[in-house]
């Protein structure tokens, strides 16, 4: 099966046709799904969806564009939040200096407090980076000498550079339909050196549609797509990259069953 290990099913944009879409994810081998939190304030309708479908997790956490709207909040309320058994992460989280639509010091303290949660759990930590790759890399180099927190970049678009830094800290990540995109020849050769025992594969729907989908709205079933796009890059026929990509995900999120 595949995972699409990050989407949005909350959101408006999947609501006149959401019962559909969730079958069209099941006929295109779509086994699992995770929700991933933006607003702490919206959390319950994140959990919802999760409590609702056997095969649907999700996290908790803050977006960085929602850094500055969001009441304050410490790494133990991320932690009680996360003793449901449907909550298997923190995020997502991160830096986006690229829209900055929360000041950047904001944006960095909730960054902190969400890798606080998951070196206190044991729950991986989903992190959104957007032109922010030094600080992004300076955080978590930072966060992880007072001691191991698991991880993901979701999402991935960044250097290499970011990417040998992550994978030396353990972290996973995760690509999404960018890899399939016309300009997107740099990411793809990054991807090709990637080591694949750490890659997942993931939507962001309803955003970043991938090729031949591109300008439609996004969705879980679309994440074959991508994994057929990966799977050519690494020289690999489908099936194998599912149980590859899957077997990565089951070992980052600890709290999923089979």
């Amino acid at each position: 099966m595949l995972v699409d290990s990050h989407c949005h099913l909350d959101f408006p944009d999947f609501q006149p046709d959401f019962d559909a879409l969730m079958q069209r994810a099941e006929r295109a081998g779509v086994g699992m799904m995770v929700s991933i939190g933006t607003k702490v304030s919206e959390f319950d309708r994140v959990l919802a969806i999760a409590e609702r479908f056997d095969n649907v997790y999700c996290t908790v956490g803050i977006h960085p564009h929602e850094a500055a709207a969001e009441p304050d909040i410490d790494a133990d309320r991320l932690v009680a939040l996360a003793a449901h058994p449907k909550v298997i992460g923190f995020g997502e989280t991160g830096l986006d200096y690229f829209y900055d639509q929360s000041p950047r010091d904001r944006q960095r303290a909730v960054f902190r407090v969400h890798i606080e949660a998951a070196r206190k759990t044991g729950l991986p930590v989903i992190v959104h980076t957007r032109d922010a790759d030094d600080d992004t890399a300076a955080i978590l180099t930072e966060e992880a000498a007072l001691g191991p927190f698991p991880g993901l970049i979701h999402c991935f678009s960044s250097s290499r550079a970011l990417a040998e830094t992550a994978i030396g800290l353990g972290f996973y990540l995760s690509l999404s339909g960018i890899i399939t995109f016309n300009k997107a020849d740099d990411l793809r050769e990054t991807v090709k050196t990637l080591p694949l025992d750490r890659l997942l594969v993931e939507t962001d729907s309803p955003y970043l549609s991938p090729v031949p989908k591109r300008g439609q709205r996004n969705e879980p079933s679309f994440v074959a797509l991508t994994a057929a796009k990966l799977a050519s890059l690494k020289g690999l026929d489908e099936s194998r990259l599912a149980q590859v990509t899957t077997d990565n995900f089951l070992r980052l999120f600890t709290k999923v069953s089979r």
